[in-house]
């Protein structure tokens, strides 16, 4: 009903009074009995199977299962090469309904916006439409998933990056619903540093489709290094997770406790495309297909990452004491 009841009034709004709605709508996500909550990263993925897509979907439906997951998120890139060209789009199917056919991931996806959905329709991705279509899509611009002891801030990263303002090259971006620019990230950035600094979740986990470090192809994203890291920062954030880089990777930085992982690997992936990163930081870098998992609880958390054959990469944990919870 919380969901039907939100898309309903969004999609009786018109754009420019959505525009200047002030907070980050928010979901509520209940954990397992055993108070417990596992869920899968993919991004970069919808290729219609092609790339390793299907392969790796297999992978999700094997992880998922022996997991239990509660969720699925999305770091976008959700629609190659241009996005949906609306909500009759053939490639919602073709890339989404018919390849992510496992039982295991017939749960929520939550999902954002990448560089690339920009390039279409992206008011198609965020049609009520879709989510009757297929129960489990949700994909906002911004927003927030709380379950109980873990917040998930879910950023709009694409109109931050000023490239695609300077120099689109070739491409045409669809900017409708965050004109002017300026007043759209100053109020998101408000909003998303207002919602962690409220926050009493145990743990704080960001998602956006965007790079802040990154060995891979895209490296840093300056604007997000300048503008949204130093919020993360301030409110003692657990994880940034992302997707853009077509890799798997974890970097744990030396100036704070975030934990920096990337998981763009659901299609396409760049085969030998790595900088050189400092060693002490750089705990995963794998240039191929795959996936990331959480399992987490109130005082611990475990990351995997696994190959397109179901391989497991990289396991990292990180542990928290109850009395830290709520202060």
């Amino acid at each position: 009903k919380g969901l039907s009841a939100i898309f309903h009034f969004q999609g009786n709004q018109t754009l420019e009074s959505l525009k200047f709605l002030t907070e980050l709508q928010r979901f509520e996500h209940p954990v397992k009995a055993d108070g417990s909550l596992s869920f899968l990263v993919v991004g970069d993925w919808g290729r219609k199977g092609l790339y390793n897509q299907s392969l790796v979907a297999t992978q999700m439906g094997v992880v998922g299962e022996k997991l239990d997951i509660d969720f699925v998120i999305s770091t976008g890139d959700n629609f190659y090469e241009d996005g949906l060209t609306g909500v009759s789009d053939p490639a919602f199917n073709e890339s989404f309904i018919n390849i992510y056919t496992a039982s295991s991931l017939q749960k929520q996806w939550y999902n954002v916006l990448g560089n690339h959905d920009y390039r279409g329709d992206v008011e198609a991705q965020l049609s009520p439409i879709l989510t009757k279509m297929d129960h489990r899509w949700l994909c906002l611009r911004s927003f927030i998933v709380n379950a109980g002891f873990v917040e998930f801030f879910f950023v709009d990263t694409t109109p931050f990056v000023n490239e695609y303002f300077t120099d689109p090259k070739e491409y045409t971006y669809d900017w409708k619903g965050i004109l002017p620019r300026q007043e759209y990230l100053s109020n998101l950035l408000k909003d998303v540093d207002s919602a962690l600094r409220d926050s009493t979740a145990k743990w704080k986990i960001v998602v956006g489709h965007h790079t802040i470090k990154s060995a891979g192809q895209h490296g840093i994203t300056i604007e997000l290094e300048e503008q949204l890291l130093p919020i993360l920062q301030a409110n003692n954030i657990d994880l940034y997770v992302n997707g853009h880089d077509h890799c798997l990777e974890h970097i744990s930085s030396t100036d704070s406790q975030i934990q920096f992982l990337t998981s763009g690997g659901g299609s396409k992936a760049w085969r030998g495309d790595i900088r050189e990163w400092n060693p002490e930081e750089l705990k995963l870098y794998y240039d191929g297909q795959g996936l990331m998992s959480m399992q987490i609880t109130q005082t611990h958390g475990d990351i995997v990452f696994y190959d397109v054959f179901g391989n497991v990469l990289h396991k990292w944990g990180i542990s928290k004491d109850l009395d830290a919870a709520e202060l």
